[in-house]
């Protein structure tokens, strides 16, 4: 997109923002285990993609300060949703591992959130639908940029 957007794009822009954003939150309403926070739901979902992480590195990829990350692997291991191993070649540190029942709590969090949009896009024409699919690989790519620094 060229640096000057014209103001029918910033339109554009505002109303996608805060599209995205309203839908963000009511798929956020729709889990299994309403006790976790969306930091809480964040983590256990990062552990499941890479399997394990340490504290440091969970802390960097949610972009929360290592104090904060460390009060939310204590509420999960509470919990029974992660647990913490020695580090296989570091002893001074630990890995986290999401168990079962943390998978078990996002794979049917993810199934209710699926249904519930499958509910709403019953809802559009076929029209509609149509652009939506056609729009996802893109926002996908939006989604997946890393984001720029803060100025």
């Amino acid at each position: 997109m060229p640096e000057l957007i014209a103001e029918d794009d910033l339109a554009a822009v505002s109303t996608l923002r805060a599209s995205v954003m309203r839908l963000a939150r009511r798929l956020r309403h729709q889990q299994v285990e309403h006790s976790l926070s969306s930091a809480e739901i964040q983590v256990l979902g990062r552990l499941e993609r890479a399997g394990h992480a340490t504290p440091t590195e969970l802390a960097r990829a949610e972009d929360v300060q290592p104090p904060s990350m460390t009060r939310i692997i204590a509420m999960l291991e509470d919990k029974g949703l992660v647990r913490r191993e020695p580090h296989p070649q570091d002893r001074r540190q630990v890995v986290v591992t999401a168990t079962e029942p943390a998978a078990q709590i996002l794979a049917e969090s993810r199934r209710m959130r699926d249904a519930w949009l499958a509910g709403l896009i019953e809802e559009v024409t076929e029209e509609e639908w149509a652009a939506v699919r056609a729009a996802v690989p893109v926002l996908e790519r939006i989604a997946s940029c890393a984001p720029r620094a803060r100025r």
